[in-house]
């Protein structure tokens, strides 16, 4: 493949070739006779300049009254690529959402292994609203995706200024990590001892991640309005019905020798 169809597969054909190429083979020169170079009338090369101009493919520079065209280095066009690589990538997830909503139908998808796991727990910083609410299982995050990736990711979290409010069970609460505290913009509440939540679950804009343990050893993001929104309720109830994370475990009810509750049970 020549060097203009491999050009033309990333948007530069025709007149747009034309005076690239030229102005490569220069590096520097006046206008008129980059478009010389081009064959191409020096009118017809300032606009076909001005789009390459955008591209940042050249530059225009003013000297004693003529206009000089200076062709950037190439490799600027592999950085800008990874730029726009890192722009699009940041913008999938809502343009995902615009495109399914248009759709009219929910949008699953379904990640198997190690590599889903990671997968679905960093869809959960896209989340645009700044607010994850999660159901966490300390005991099988440990285990996959495993304390380095979420330390990495508690992280990333923080420095995009998302808050974390979380409920978890003290059973599978493995290790002292992971607290209630506003430098880690994490609000953490303890669910009823009766309550074992073995399974992760993050709900964020529209969307819904679940991480399974490691003997399953799946990610699953469900993006849907409604799903969401029913989620976010069943959160709040939990939510209301769970302990702040400083208030310590609710002690085990005791009865009497006639089954009337003792001092310390709930009344």
């Amino acid at each position: 493949m020549s060097i203009e169809e491999k050009l033309a597969k990333i948007g530069i054909s025709g007149k747009l070739l034309k005076l690239y190429l030229a102005a490569v083979e220069l590096g520097e020169a006046p206008v008129q006779e980059i478009a010389a170079r081009a064959g191409l009338a020096r009118t017809t090369a300032y606009d076909v300049l001005e789009r390459l101009e955008q591209e940042e493919l050249i530059r225009v520079e003013e000297r004693q009254g003529r206009r000089y065209v200076i062709a950037e280095d190439p490799v600027g066009m592999l950085q800008r690529l990874d730029h726009r690589r890192q722009v699009i990538g940041d913008l999938m997830p809502q343009l995902r959402s615009l495109y399914n909503r248009a759709k009219g139908k929910p949008q699953i998808r379904f990640y198997e292994g190690e590599e889903g796991v990671h997968t679905v727990l960093w869809d959960t910083l896209t989340c645009q609203s700044k607010v994850l609410r999660g159901i966490l299982s300390m005991g099988e995050l440990i285990e996959t995706p495993g304390l380095a990736e979420m330390d990495t990711y508690i992280s990333e979290r923080v420095n995009r200024g998302i808050t974390l409010r979380v409920v978890r069970s003290r059973s599978k609460d493995t290790e002292r990590i992971w607290p209630c505290t506003a430098q880690d913009l994490r609000d953490l509440r303890y669910a009823p001892d009766s309550m074992v939540l073995g399974v992760t679950q993050y709900v964020y804009d529209d969307k819904v991640a679940i991480i399974s343990s490691k003997r399953e050893n799946y990610g699953l993001v469900i993006e849907s309005e409604d799903f969401a929104r029913l989620q976010t309720i069943l959160f709040e109830t939990l939510w209301s019905m769970s302990a702040p994370a400083n208030l310590p475990a609710s002690p085990p009810a005791k009865t009497g020798r006639r089954g009337t509750k003792t001092a310390g049970s709930p009344q």
